[in-house]
C-alpha cells in the first residue's frame, strides 16, 4: 500500500450536507417464531439533523445482489418514534432507502446481511430546502449540463469562493488526534494518485520531441495539446504541462479527463483553489468513482470536512461497492471529531474486502490515536490478524487494541506475543518496540523497558523517523531506577525534538491552504430550474 507523505484559523462552512448517521452494529437475532430462526432481520430508527424522531417516513429495503436485481423493495413506515423493522429476511446484499415530505431522499449502503443476523442501522434526514434553494439557480450558475451522468448524481450544494492561509489546521481533541486526521488524509490522497500514477510512462527525448512537433505543426489541435500535456505531467514536470492541458480544454471545454489532468497539474503546483475547481468540474461532467474521489481528496486535503463528506457520500451513493470511498468518509468524519462514525465506515470497507490490508490499516492507525476501542472495533484487527498472521502491522495494531482494551495489566501475555510477533515480522518497527517498553514498564520489569526504548530510538533513527515519546519513556524508566543523569540526558533530547516536531507540523500547516466555502443559495424572485 502506497501511504503517501505525512494562531487558528477555521473553515466557517455553511454547508447543509446529506447526513447519514449510522450505527451497523451485528448482533444475533433473536428468534420471532419457529419459522424464522434462520431469516434476519434489518432495524433502526430514522430521526433529523437536531435528533428528533421523524414519524411517517417511507423505509425501503432492497436486496442488490447480483442475481436478485430485480426483487421488488420490502417497504415500511416509521412509526411515532421513528422506528422502523424489516423481518424475515434472506442473507443477501441489501440497500436502505428513506423518503418524507420535507426531507431530502436518504440512501445508505451497502448491508451485508448474514442468516440469523440482526443489524441496526440509524439514518438521519436533512431537510430539502437545501436542494429546493439550489433547483431553483438558473442553468447559467450551475454550469455546462452533465454529459452522460449517472441516474442518481446531484450536482453539490456548495461553491469554493477561496482560500486562506492557515496558521493553525484547528481540528477535534488532541494534537495527536490532529496529528492523525492529517496523516490519515495523506494516506487517503495516495489512494487515488496509487491507481492514476503511470510510473512506466515513456521519458526519451526523442518522444517528447515527436509530441513537441505535432504541436508546432497543429498548435490548436485538441490531441496534439493533450498528448503533450499528459507526457510532461507525468514525467513530473506539471509547470511546463499546464499550458498544453488549458489549451486543450479550451478547445474541448466538455472533455473531463482534461479537466482532471489539469487538476492533477494545478494540485502539483500548488494552485490547491483552481486545483479543485477542475476537479469539480471534471465530476460534474463524468461522475465517475475516480473523479468523485479525486474531488473529495482535494476538499479532504485542505479540511474542507463538510464539503469532502458531502462529495464522499454522493461517491458511495454511487459507488458502493467501492472500498477507498467508504475508507475516504470514514477518515473524513474522523477529521470532523466523529470517531464512531469514522470507524463504522472503516469497518463497512473491511467487510467489502475482508481480504484488502488498507482499511484495517486506517482503522489501527485511528484506534492507536483514540481511546478504548469499541469490542467491535477489535474484533475487526483480530480478524486482520487471522487473515494476514505474518503481517507485523496486523499484528502490532490488534496488539495495541487489545492492550488498551484490557484493564488489568496482568492480563497482557497475548498483547507481548503479539508485539514480539511484530518485531520479528518486521526488525524496523519502532512503534512495536515503543508499545513493548510502555507494557514492560507498566509490569515494572525497567531493565527490559529500557532495551525496547532503546531499540524504538535506534530503529527510528536509522529509519530517519523522530520518535520523541521513546525519549520521554526512556527518561522515566532511567529515572525509576535510579540513573538521574541518564534521565536528564534523554528528557533534553525529548524536549528539542519535541519542539523541532511541532516547528515542523505549524509550518506544514501555515503551508495548506484551507477553502473558503459557500452554500449556493438564491432568493425568493430566482426562476424555477429550467
Amino acid at each position: 500500500m502506497t501511504t503517501g507523505h505525512f494562531a487558528r484559523t477555521i473553515i466557517r462552512a455553511t454547508v447543509c450536507i446529506l447526513a447519514v448517521i449510522v450505527t451497523l452494529t451485528p448482533v444475533r437475532a433473536q428468534s420471532q417464531d419457529a419459522g424464522e430462526t434462520s431469516q434476519a432481520t434489518v432495524q433502526g430508527h430514522v430521526h433529523d439533523a437536531s435528533g428528533s424522531s421523524v414519524a411517517g417516513a417511507t423505509v425501503f429495503l432492497q436486496l442488490v445482489t447480483a442475481t436478485e436485481n430485480s426483487t421488488p423493495p420490502h417497504i415500511t413506515n416509521t412509526d411515532s418514534a421513528g422506528a422502523y423493522r424489516f423481518v424475515g429476511l434472506r442473507a443477501g446484499t441489501y440497500t436502505l432507502r428513506v423518503e418524507r415530505n420535507g426531507y431530502a431522499e436518504l440512501v445508505f449502503g451497502p448491508i451485508d446481511l448474514a442468516s440469523k443476523e440482526t443489524k441496526k442501522v440509524d439514518l438521519a434526514l436533512v431537510s430539502s430546502k437545501t436542494s429546493e434553494a439550489y433547483d431553483a439557480l438558473p442553468r447559467t450558475m450551475k454550469g455546462t449540463p452533465k454529459t452522460q451522468a449517472p441516474e442518481f448524481f446531484d450536482e453539490p450544494q456548495f461553491t469554493v469562493a477561496g482560500v486562506t492561509s492557515a496558521s493553525n489546521s484547528g481540528g477535534h481533541g488532541s494534537d495527536t488526534v490532529l496529528r492523525t486526521s492529517e496523516a490519515l488524509a495523506r494516506a487517503t490522497v495516495s489512494l487515488s494518485k496509487e491507481s492514476t500514477d503511470n510510473p512506466g510512462t515513456a521519458t526519451s527525448a526523442a518522444m517528447e520531441a515527436s509530441l513537441r512537433d505535432a504541436v508546432t505543426r497543429k498548435p490548436e489541435d485538441f490531441e496534439a495539446n493533450r498528448q503533450l500535456g499528459k507526457f510532461l505531467l507525468n514525467n513530473g514536470r506539471a509547470a511546463e504541462a499546464t499550458p498544453y492541458l488549458k489549451r486543450a480544454s479550451l478547445i474541448k471545454p466538455d472533455d473531463p479527463e482534461l479537466h482532471r489532468l489539469l487538476g492533477d497539474a494545478e494540485e502539483k503546483s500548488a494552485n490547491s483553489l483552481e486545483a479543485v475547481r477542475e476537479y469539480q468540474r471534471a465530476a460534474e461532467l463524468d461522475p465517475s468513482e475516480t473523479n468523485l474521489f479525486d474531488w473529495g481528496t482535494e476538499l479532504l486535503t485542505h479540511r474542507a470536512l463538510e464539503p469532502a463528506i458531502e462529495v464522499f457520500a454522493k461517491g458511495n451513493h454511487l459507488f458502493p461497492r467501492s472500498v477507498r470511498m467508504l475508507i475516504a468518509l470514514g477518515v473524513s468524519w474522523y477529521a470532523r471529531g466523529s470517531y464512531d462514525q469514522a470507524a463504522q465506515y472503516l469497518a463497512n470497507a473491511s467487510d467489502l474486502a475482508p481480504d484488502n490490508p488498507t482499511p484495517y490499516l486506517f482503522l489501527g492507525k485511528m484506534q492507536s490515536a483514540g481511546s478504548i476501542p469499541s469490542e467491535p472495533l477489535v474484533k475487526l484487527l483480530g480478524r486482520f490478524v487471522q487473515l494476514q498472521p505474518d503481517n507485523a502491522l496486523a499484528n502490532y495494531y490488534y496488539a495495541v487494541a487489545l492492550w488498551k482494551q484490557s484493564a488489568s495489566v496482568g492480563n497482557d501475555a497475548r498483547v507481548e506475543s503479539l508485539l514480539q510477533r511484530a518485531v520479528h515480522l518486521d526488525a524496523k518497527l519502532s512503534a512495536a518496540y515503543l508499545q513493548l517498553g510502555i507494557l514492560y514498564s507498566q509490569r515494572d520489569e525497567f531493565s527490559r523497558a529500557i532495551t525496547a526504548y532503546q531499540k524504538a530510538i535506534e530503529v527510528s533513527t536509522q529509519a530517519d523517523e523522530t520518535l520523541e515519546e521513546a525519549h520521554y519513556r526512556l527518561a522515566q524508566a532511567y529515572e525509576r531506577t535510579g540513573e538521574k543523569d541518564k534521565a536528564q540526558v534523554e528528557l533534553e533530547l525529548y524536549k528539542e525534538l519535541d519542539l523541532k516536531l511541532k516547528e515542523d507540523r505549524d509550518h506544514d500547516r501555515r503551508e495548506v491552504q484551507e477553502f473558503v466555502i459557500s452554500l449556493q443559495t438564491t432568493n425568493s424572485t430566482s426562476p424555477s430550474k429550467p
